[in-house]
């Protein structure tokens, strides 16, 4: 049984201070064990570090065998390496407990860094022990994850611009609301499990993050009656078997059939926004019954009580194999053992019974929309982005640019002067011994670093985007150059504008 966790501030200060002049940061760690080694712990291989630490008795090496790995330490090196709080207070805070003349750990104390808008930074994130520490083998039910993949990935897509209160719905050990917190003045934290929140409340303690208020309860039932300027959420949107015999976790397992946590999510969110508030979430949608996920997701949205502005992006698809041995594996069940294939048979006859033909893996970015939607976006982008860790700034941008647009007739968006934005490249290909191109590409280096076919009107209206001369001057060059209609030109280029102007290949000048 997983020990009391007491997010005691005086203790969580003492150990923070200790910590810091341990050094224990990502980049020195990292630096101490080695690229090779590193990467190994991305493979939740935890040896090569290992060995790299095994002569080393300072305490960022004992720390980090205690916090970051979940190895057994003398009680008497992890006190020299805690002089303030001690193994005692590591033993009070929940996170250890003393066995003899040895500390045992009972959870992670891990550096996260993170570069945002605001600069580079780095927090302690406070967790349950993991495969990297615990090695193979089944997870306890009430589980709290630490900082993966997942949530990596939202704390990247959050938008930075200022907000007043913000919602952390299923906060987990913290790190959406610690994220939050560097943009908003405020942030009501929720989960269903109690032991998350004190994950949560260690977390912001031991960074010295103030107003986050945790509050336990179901989805929206902690905040009933109140609104946020920003809603973010790394729901439990798992897709599991609800059967006897498989296992739930609270961190990623919502409790109902198929992804009917992530409509429910969708259903509840407008009511908790306040007039043109945003809502960010990860999820899994279906496709199922001849109906594609993402057309599953439109209906959701477009049938919300409250009307509401969407943009929703799959990034992966999986079929239902992929899917059930990604998640049996991410219970600590290994490959080719028994218990491994009832677990797969039981998820692979979950989706048969519903006609599931794949699961959908993306973001979703909603925004109430009073006086109706004007943004209704659904899109699948699988190639990989460079920059999806700083994705919040780009998705910021791009709503400031569609409103902008928006609201402009396409009368005053041809009188409008437009720049290239300066990470916008173009490409030609010919075919051999063609004079003129076959293909002509704009690519985007940043953003989600797409690529658009342009025929030689769009692309040369583009490379003419200097500041200098309006949408329709171009316009009527290029009509006059290729010997065509200038309103019908006109009529096929600004729509194009449009778009360009809201994916950030375009901006006003």
């Amino acid at each position: 049984m997983n020990p009391v966790l007491n997010p005691d501030p005086a203790l969580c200060r003492a150990l923070a201070g200790d910590l810091r002049r341990a050094d224990f940061r990502s980049e020195p760690l990292r630096a101490a064990w080695g690229v090779e080694a590193d990467d190994a712990i991305g493979r939740t291989l935890a040896l090569p570090a290992l060995r790299a630490l095994r002569d080393r008795t300072d305490p960022a090496a004992v720390l980090a065998r205690l916090l970051v790995f979940g190895r057994t330490q003398p009680a008497e090196d992890v006190d020299r390496a805690l002089p303030d709080t001690g193994s005692a207070g590591l033993v009070h805070l929940g996170l250890a407990e003393r066995d003899g003349d040895a500390v045992r750990p009972r959870a992670t104390v891990r550096p996260q860094s993170f570069h945002d808008d605001r600069g580079p930074g780095e927090w302690w994130i406070a967790a349950d022990l993991d495969e990297l520490a615990l090695g193979a083998g089944a997870l306890a039910e009430d589980y709290v994850l630490g900082v993966g993949g997942a949530s990596v990935t939202l704390a990247g897509l959050q938008l930075p611009d200022r907000a007043g209160r913000v919602l952390d719905l299923g906060t987990g050990c913290g790190v959406q609301a610690l994220r939050a917190r560097r943009y908003a003045d405020a942030v009501v934290a929720t989960d269903i499990s109690e032991r998350a929140l004190a994950f949560a409340r260690i977390s912001a303690l031991l960074n010295g993050v103030d107003a986050v208020e945790t509050r336990l309860g179901s989805l929206f039932a902690p905040v009933a009656g109140e609104t946020f300027d920003r809603i973010v959420s790394n729901p439990p949107f798992v897709i599991t078997p609800r059967i006897a015999g498989v296992p739930t976790y609270e961190y990623r397992d919502g409790g109902l059939v198929g992804d009917a946590l992530v409509q429910q999510v969708v259903a509840g969110v407008g009511a908790h926004l306040v007039p043109g508030g945003t809502a960010q979430f990860l999820a899994n949608w279906e496709s199922r019954g001849g109906e594609d996920g993402l057309e599953r997701i439109r209906g959701w949205i477009e049938t919300s009580p409250v009307p509401l502005d969407a943009w929703v992006i799959e990034r992966e698809r999986l079929n239902p194999i992929e899917y059930a041995e990604m998640w049996v594996r991410d219970g600590g069940t290994a490959p080719g053992s028994p218990e491994h294939d009832r677990l797969l048979a039981a998820w692979l006859d979950d989706f048969a019974a519903r006609g599931v033909t794949g699961v959908g893996f993306g973001y979703v970015l909603l925004r109430r929309a009073d006086a109706g939607p004007t943004l209704s976006r659904y899109e699948r982008i699988p190639q990989p982005v460079a920059s999806e860790g700083a994705l919040g700034s780009h998705l910021a941008a791009a709503l400031r640019a569609h409103d902008a647009q928006a609201a402009l007739t396409d009368e005053a968006l041809a009188g409008a002067r437009l720049r290239v934005a300066a990470d916008v490249t173009e490409a030609r290909h010919h075919t051999p011994g063609a004079e003129n191109p076959t293909v002509i590409e704009l690519r985007q280096g940043g953003g989600f670093g797409r690529s658009v076919q342009a025929d030689p009107a769009l692309a040369g209206l583009v490379g003419a985007c200097d500041g200098d001369l309006a949408v329709g001057q171009i316009v009527a060059a290029l009509a006059d150059i290729l010997e065509v209609d200038e309103a019908a030109l006109a009529a096929s280029l600004l729509p194009a504008v449009r778009a360009l102007l809201v994916d950030g290949f375009l901006a006003l000048a």
